[in-house]
């Protein structure tokens, strides 16, 4: 019998699962496909307050995620480090006085000891301003924070595993029932799982596992909105990123991705469908095509595009026309009849706020679970990051010269101090086994099948790391012999 059942492996599920499991409850998360699959690798990678959601007037959530910014960077500098953005000013569109404003408020909204405030600068003559068009002369700058998304849901999901969760990818919950006050669910490998409280985590499939699986009914629903990115050629030189205002209201950054790579995202369209696997429309690469064309100097085509992602946002549905408009604020929905075990189904919610979204459900389950230990993640660091990043990067260069920088760098990046797990007795390369390419070695995939639940070449490639990118067609498909061996 375990304490909470979560439905559900990206990031407010594994979340939950970490707090949960550092509190002293016995957890078991199942994921039917990979960790971080869905919603959760497809993000444009940011954790920030969100500046434009001020003008939605959602002080509330800026605040929170303002603040859990701080805590997360703190927790896993490995995965997590600060980006400067600069945001050029457009005559006829928010005038100057509405940005300083702005950013003032994102600058005192809640504590800021770890990143620079905001600034108007000039953009004529310097880096910031050499890749844009004459018409832009000057602007501001303001600092947010870069994730790696998908790795940081692996680490919550590696931190609850640790702290004594069971983790399950590759398990559907096929129906769950109220028997003898607990629940009894199915999943579609023949397991039954018993259980004092469900939690249903599902992102984009959450209102499908109410109506279907758990037999519930709910007054909320989700409001599903696709977002889309592009993966470009490297558009500028610098380790900034843009934030560029359209003319219809909305946003569009472009980002430095992967050292070789520009990242354009995203959008905002209404999806109707069901939830699952989504592409980017040839109407979405064009909004983006030209918002990057109506800033930048040099063009931007076809081309220069080398990747798309887009994954599917499961907003809370809070009655607005708009999709671009729809609250970024989570809500919860928690059926517990009297005498009956309760289901908690989440919906909405960011990257940003998992750690106090999770925080937040525990507090609201407490009543019905058995009695165990209080709030501890906001001083709790996550796998691996446990010492700055820049210091333990200056060891590992140190203890392992044969790895060169660049691939110390990315695996200082990925792992922190977890890397010492597979390059502890390495004294060459070689002693790592075959390199498929970039430096991935059979010790790195060996590690990551062992301790990440990495089961095919496409979790190692795109989610574990964004490898995908940079192997080739026949490193590629060696990494799948391999892992299918």
């Amino acid at each position: 019998m375990y304490d909470l059942l979560i439905i559900g492996g990206g990031v407010n599920g594994c979340a939950i699962a970490r707090d949960a499991a550092g509190r002293g409850l016995s957890v078991r998360l199942v994921e039917q496909n990979d960790l971080a699959s869905g919603t959760s690798s497809a993000s444009t990678k940011l954790i920030h307050g969100g500046l434009r959601y001020l003008e939605l007037y959602e002080f509330r959530l800026v605040h929170e995620a303002l603040a859990e910014r701080e805590l997360l960077l703190a927790a896993a500098p490995h995965v997590i480090w600060p980006l400067k953005f600069v945001l050029p000013y457009e005559k006829g569109l928010r005038p100057v006085w509405m940005l300083r404003v702005g950013l003032f408020l994102y600058d005192h909204l809640a504590r800021r000891k770890r990143l620079e405030g905001s600034h108007m600068v000039s953009l004529k003559g310097n880096e910031l301003g050499a890749p844009l068009r004459d018409a832009y002369s000057v602007g501001f700058t303001y600092a947010d924070c870069w994730v790696d998304d998908s790795r940081l849901v692996v680490l919550n999901a590696l931190d609850a595993k640790e702290r004594g969760a069971t983790i399950s990818v590759g398990e559907r919950l096929i129906d769950a029932r109220r028997e003898n006050g607990h629940w009894t669910a199915a999943l579609d490998n023949g397991v039954r799982v018993e259980a004092r409280v469900l939690v249903n985590a599902a992102g984009p499939w959450v209102s499908q596992v109410i109506d279907g699986a758990l037999h519930l009914r709910s007054r909320k629903h989700v409001r599903l909105v696709k977002g889309s990115h592009l993966v470009t050629r490297r558009l500028y030189e610098g380790d900034h990123a843009y934030i560029l205002q359209n003319p219809d209201g909305r946003i569009v950054f472009a980002i430095p991705y992967e050292q070789d790579f520009t990242l354009v995202g995203t959008t905002d369209v209404a999806f109707d469908g069901a939830p699952g696997q989504v592409d980017i429309s040839a109407s979405e690469t064009d909004y983006l095509i030209a918002a990057i064309n109506h800033f930048l100097r040099r063009p931007l085509n076809r081309d220069d595009i080398v990747w798309s992602y887009s994954g599917l946002r499961p907003l809370y549905d809070d009655g607005s026309l708009n999709a671009s408009v729809v609250t970024r604020d989570y809500a919860f929905d928690l059926d517990a009849p009297e005498g009956a075990p309760p289901a908690l189904s989440i919906f909405g919610g960011k990257i940003t706020t998992s750690r106090r979204l999770a925080e937040h459900a525990l507090d609201d389950l407490a009543a019905f679970l058995p009695p165990h230990g209080g709030a501890w993640t906001e001083r709790g660091v996550f796998p691996g990051g446990d010492v700055a990043f820049d210091e333990f990067l200056a060891h590992l260069s140190a203890e392992k010269p044969f790895l060169g920088h660049a691939l110390a760098r990315r695996l200082a990046r990925a792992y922190g101090t977890r890397a010492e797990r597979f390059l502890k007795h390495a004294r060459s390369m070689e002693d790592l086994g075959r390199d498929f390419g970039c430096g991935l070695t059979e010790a790195e995939v060996r590690y990551l099948v062992e301790n990440e639940w990495a089961r095919k070449a496409e979790d190692v490639l795109w989610r574990r790391s964004k490898l995908g990118l940079h192997l080739g067609e026949g490193q590629q498909a060696a990494l799948r012999t391999f892992m299918a061996a």
